[in-house]
């Protein structure tokens, strides 16, 4: 397995997985700017290599990401917070745009920004020890951020619920209100993400980033305009080279070989 390590971020190879540590566990992996940033190279590095199919997301030590780092939020000017502030939406939207899924692991706590990346990520396994919490309410900032990629994930009266209150949810909770797919025993936690991005990576890198950014481009549409970008969507996608391979091999009940290892243009 690879290795690379800068000061906050620590970035593995398995092989087609990549596998991201957020690496502040003295601090609970809080989103400095500079790990925003650190996070965004890697992830930027991640999505531009063709031999990874599938990211995992995970913080080292107790926490999967407390959010920002309060210090660098006392007593600064607009400029200042609007650089802070800046990076973590590019950062979201840097996920997003990723051709590879990307898979938060969540061991125990995820407050705020940290909440709010793992609601950014397009799927998510916790660790029945979690808890998921929006609480800068409490302290006089509300989550403003967070609540974008929240609310989208678990709807409007459950994101107020917890933005209001601050008060935490459990990983049940979590995986009942929709913010995470999975919740797993502690012990057995690194297993079965590295299992579901294994899955995930059988697949074409190519039709799974033709999916991921459809699914993205037409969720917030209505549906007819949903349908209408879908179907051009899947013309585009029915005269790749990796889906006359897939229906030959589904017909002919071989397995395929995929030549998509190349980021999608995108249709």
């Amino acid at each position: 397995m690879d290795v690379v390590a800068t000061s906050d971020i620590v970035l593995e190879r398995d092989g087609e997985v990549a596998i991201v540590s957020i690496n502040r566990p003295e601090k609970r992996n809080a989103l400095s700017l500079q790990t925003m940033r650190e996070l965004g190279h890697a992830l930027d590095a991640i999505g531009s290599e063709p031999a990874v199919r599938a990211v995992i997301l995970r913080g080292e030590g107790p926490a999967f990401s407390a959010g920002h780092d309060l210090r660098e939020l006392l007593d600064r000017d607009a400029p200042a917070y609007r650089a802070i502030f800046d990076e973590c939406v590019r950062l979201m939207a840097r996920i997003a745009a990723l051709p590879q899924p990307v898979i938060a692991e969540i061991a125990k706590v995820a407050t705020a920004a940290g909440c709010q990346l793992v609601a950014s990520c397009d799927l998510a396994v916790a660790s029945s020890e979690a808890t998921f919490a929006t609480p800068g309410v409490r302290i006089g900032l509300f989550c403003s951020t967070p609540m974008v990629a929240l609310s989208r994930a678990v709807g409007r009266k459950r994101a107020m619920e917890m933005l209001l209150t601050g008060d935490p949810i459990d990983a049940a909770t979590a995986l009942a209100w929709g913010l995470v797919n999975r919740v797993v025993p502690p012990e057995r936690l690194r297993d079965e993400t590295l299992a579901l991005a294994r899955r995930i990576a059988a697949s074409s890198r190519n039709i799974v980033g033709i999916g991921k950014a459809a699914f993205y481009a037409q969720v917030d549409l209505d549906q007819d305009a949903a349908y209408e970008y879908t179907k051009e969507v899947m013309i585009d996608n029915a005269q790749r080279e990796d889906a006359r391979e897939g229906i030959s091999a589904f017909l002919e009940r071989r397995g395929p070989h995929w030549a998509g290892n190349v980021a999608p243009d995108g249709p």
